[in-house]
């Protein structure tokens, strides 16, 4: 292990996950070894510890990984696994409502750290996720001045779990951005309106599916009968992570894959990704 990359690196393994909670890296690697995701190398070292230019040899990179939500929405999507690019939910703590708001000055903050990568290897597409309460602090606006500022063209909304089906809300704010050149070529990069961009995401979520399309009925406190939609199960169950808490964690910590595919299918459309 080399500046936190492993050096096997074979044909199906240009791939790379990084997260440094020890039991998301174990159900990375098996949702790895079943195809349930990308395979790839997982790696469980600080953000703060990665080589820019050793990570130049991945095709796509996906930082604060969780349980791999950003691949299986790649897939979703209809990105194929050797496509170029980068995902990335950086943690939301400094800036969810639930926390102590300390914002940009919370030691938490890692967009610095990402942004330092991504500054040095420059992919040629980055997606990401934060809690939408990160724009009162100023996170948006920083990010794009950050990314716009290397030549990158950049996009955002903010859609719940309701937008594509589910029994909640779990309100994101969703991004994008993509290079307006490479070493090879130029491409030109037009701005997508407001009302186009809305549009696209309509038309996109058709066809992601929906997982909660079951449900059961239940007799109501007040004495209505109402069809409620059941949840997916959660699976699969890990190897090594036994214990309940920390299957709940990474569940909680997770994006929602239908709504990220979402996201990617409509920026495909918008920017020829």
């Amino acid at each position: 292990m080399v500046n936190g990359v492993s050096d096997r690196m074979g044909a199906s393994k240009m791939i790379f996950y990084n997260d440094n909670d020890p039991n998301s890296a174990k159900w990375l690697r098996e949702l790895s070894v079943r195809n349930l995701i990308a395979p790839g190398e997982v790696c469980s070292h600080s953000i703060t510890d990665l080589d820019p230019y050793r990570l130049g040899a991945f095709t796509q990179c996906h930082f604060f990984a969780g349980i791999g939500g950003w691949s299986y929405a790649l897939r979703l999507a209809g990105w194929n696994d050797g496509n170029s690019v980068w995902t990335g939910s950086c943690p939301c703590q400094p800036f969810t409502t639930a926390g102590k708001g300390r914002g940009t000055s919370d030691e938490r903050d890692l967009w610095p750290m990402w942004f330092r990568l991504i500054e040095r290897v420059r992919p040629l597409t980055i997606f990401g996720e934060q809690v939408p309460n990160a724009i009162n602090h100023g996170w948006l606006d920083r990010t794009f001045d950050n990314l716009e500022s290397i030549g990158y063209t950049t996009w955002a909304a903010i859609l719940g779990a309701d937008f594509v089906g589910a029994p909640h809300i779990r309100k994101r704010l969703w991004f994008g951005a993509t290079l307006g050149y490479t070493d090879s070529k130029r491409r030109k990069i037009k701005p997508v309106s407001d009302e186009k961009w809305q549009n696209l995401l309509e038309v996109a979520r058709v066809g992601i599916g929906n997982p909660w399309r079951n449900f059961r009925t239940v007799e109501c406190r007040d004495g209505k009968i109402r069809q409620i939609p059941t949840e997916p199960e959660l699976f699969p169950v890990v190897d090594g992570v036994p214990n309940r808490v920390a299957l709940l964690r990474g569940y909680g910590n997770a994006i929602v894959p239908q709504v990220a595919a979402t996201f990617i299918k409509a920026s495909r459309i918008a920017y020829g990704l």
